[in-house]
């Protein structure tokens, strides 16, 4: 059978990051690997960071978005099935930062899914940096995706104080209280170290991690358009002229309830930088491909004053 591990985490907490090393361990382990990015969006750059994985023993695959929940969910299954007719050893499911993890484990349940496939593990990326508190729906959001984790793993531990896992930590437990779910995550079911020093063993204890099988009170929130994306494609920025028109605004209140701006421009020479702010962190790093492209995801965006800094965007849907 084919082990299939789910990775989830909140708007901006660093799956794709750390899908990429991830992946990598598996490579190294003789696995063969399909990665299936699962997004709502119509839009997925992910794919576009990780091209550079594919090879003979990796490959990429994902769902369309643009559609509403049981229409994804169909295609969801679609592609597993296809996925299941090649010959893969373990599949990872990487998908948006706002998905229902039980469509996951309910298509697993599925024929012929579930003669194919075997949950491995359920791990979810946290934000050590995350800004709280939530709103109520990013806070339903937040607890629904880490419910069933078999490990929590938190991100940017090494930009963030080192009390900060703990601090959120406790924020999710009672994040998870909120949704009436009985589990309350402790501090051995977390890893909280700067990624750059994860070893094997570290792999290899989140891979073998499983997943858990709570119950929580559901929310409806891929149909109800909470949540917004802007595009603003063919935007030809510099770094710092991106960078300063991230920044401002996602300190802009004008801009409504930006949770993240993730862009993409020339470095300047023949090479790519991916840039990625939220309210409490700033990234930006070399890539190996790219486009011109800038994605703001956030609640009641301010569609105007957003236009004013990018420019007219190029396409909106709900996520």
């Amino acid at each position: 059978m084919i082990t299939i591990d789910l990775i989830t985490g909140f708007l901006g907490s660093g799956k794709t990051t750390f899908l990429r090393k991830y992946v990598k361990y598996l490579l190294a382990q003789g696995e063969n690997i399909c990665i299936l990015e699962n997004d709502y969006g119509a839009v997925n750059v992910d794919m576009m960071l990780l091209s550079d994985l594919i090879g003979d023993r990796c490959d990429m695959e994902m769902v369309a978005g643009g559609c509403d929940s049981d229409c994804h969910r169909r295609r969801f299954k679609s592609k597993l099935i296809e996925m299941g007719m090649i010959g893969y050893t373990h599949a990872i499911v990487e998908p948006s930062g706002v998905f229902d993890v039980d469509e996951f484990y309910d298509s697993l349940h599925e024929e012929p899914l579930n003669r194919w496939y075997q949950a491995g593990a359920q791990i979810t990326i946290v934000d050590a940096g995350l800004p709280l508190p939530l709103s109520d729906t990013s806070q339903y959001v937040f607890a629904s995706e880490a419910a069933n984790a078999g490990k929590i793993l938190f991100s940017k531990t090494q930009l963030n104080p080192p009390e900060a896992p703990s601090k959120i930590l406790n924020y999710l437990n009672e994040s998870l209280k909120k949704i009436n779910c009985k589990r309350q995550i402790s501090e051995n079911e977390i890893m909280a170290k700067d990624w750059d020093t994860l070893t094997d063993a570290d792999f290899k204890e989140l891979e073998s991690s499983g997943f858990k099988d709570y119950s929580f009170e559901k929310q409806q929130v891929m149909d109800s358009h909470k949540y917004e994306s802007l595009y603003f494609m063919e935007k030809e920025f510099a770094p710092d002229e991106l960078k300063e028109k991230a920044e401002s605004a996602i300190n802009d209140p004008d801009c409504g309830g930006i949770i993240r701006i993730k862009g993409f421009c020339k470095d300047g020479t023949d090479g790519w930088q991916e840039l990625n702010v939220t309210k409490e962190n700033f990234t930006e790093a070399p890539i190996e491909n790219g486009q011109d492209i800038v994605i703001v995801i956030g609640e009641h965006l301010g569609k105007e004053k957003l236009s004013a800094i990018f420019g007219e965007p190029a396409e909106v849907h709900a996520d």
